[in-house]
């Protein structure tokens, strides 16, 4: 790690020995200068120089290009860490009953995703497949966020997939129904369609009236074409979780 007071040293640096070696050798050398000792041996000044060097996770910077400055040489790298947390990420989801009638692929199970420790990998979708998410109790969830494709499979995503809620008063419900805003329409088993995936995401706000709700559904009106990635899923209560479907 070097500061911004350190610039001016190291730009002399490369200047210097920029024709002798490859930058990211030099950055090498500089961190002998300034850290190892010679009367120490080759461990220590190792160690000393780890102190100095941080690892981030995802990456922040890609190597590209494949032609090294060595004359000749051919550096093929990639850093594997590189934007990897951008497929899914952990958070604390509100206590749910987890059901779907797609297969997942491997150990890439829709419990496994809720928790926060892996994606949620399932086959081709076909018309009527569905995602359930079936809370413990009723809550109160003001928005929804869900959003498919991802950065490596950027045209995988969900298209005539509609977005669900389970109001808890079926009273309030069928109330809501008679006077239903054209912008909603009414499921089976008591669901109401409350909005539909556009370019990939569909976001939106939940009614008042339809507080708490017992569920959220999404449904698949059609055959999908190729795999499908849902990349984010997120309610304004809970914090988001992440899928990835394939």
């Amino acid at each position: 790690m070097f500061r911004t007071s350190d610039l001016h040293m190291i730009s002399e640096f490369f200047l210097m020995f920029h024709k002798d070696k490859p930058v990211d050798w030099l950055l090498d050398h500089i961190l002998w200068v300034k850290t190892c000792n010679p009367e120490k041996d080759a461990k220590h000044c190792n160690d000393q120089k780890a102190l100095l060097k941080r690892q981030y996770k995802p990456s922040l910077f890609q190597h590209v290009g494949l032609h090294s400055s060595l004359l000749g040489k051919i550096q093929p790298l990639k850093d594997k860490a590189f934007e990897t947390s951008k497929l899914y990420q952990a958070h604390n989801n509100p206590a749910a009953e987890l059901s779907s009638s797609l297969t997942h692929y491997q150990q890439h199970s829709l419990e496994r995703a809720y928790k926060g420790v892996d994606f949620f990998w399932a086959l081709t979708p076909s018309q009527n497949d569905y995602i359930l998410f079936k809370f413990l109790q009723p809550i109160h969830i003001s928005g929804y966020l869900f959003r498919s494709g991802n950065i490596e499979t950027s045209t995988d995503k969900f298209h005539n997939t509609t977005v669900e809620v389970l109001p808890r008063n079926a009273s309030v419900r069928q109330k809501f129904l008679t006077s239903l805003p054209s912008a909603y329409k009414e499921s089976d088993n008591g669901f109401i369609i409350v909005g539909a995936f556009a370019s990939g995401l569909a976001e939106g706000a939940i009614e008042d009236v339809l507080q708490p709700i017992c569920a959220i559904r999404l449904v698949f009106q059609s055959d999908a074409d190729v795999w499908a990635i849902l990349s984010e899923v997120c309610s304004a209560r809970c914090a988001c979780l992440f899928f990835h479907l394939g």
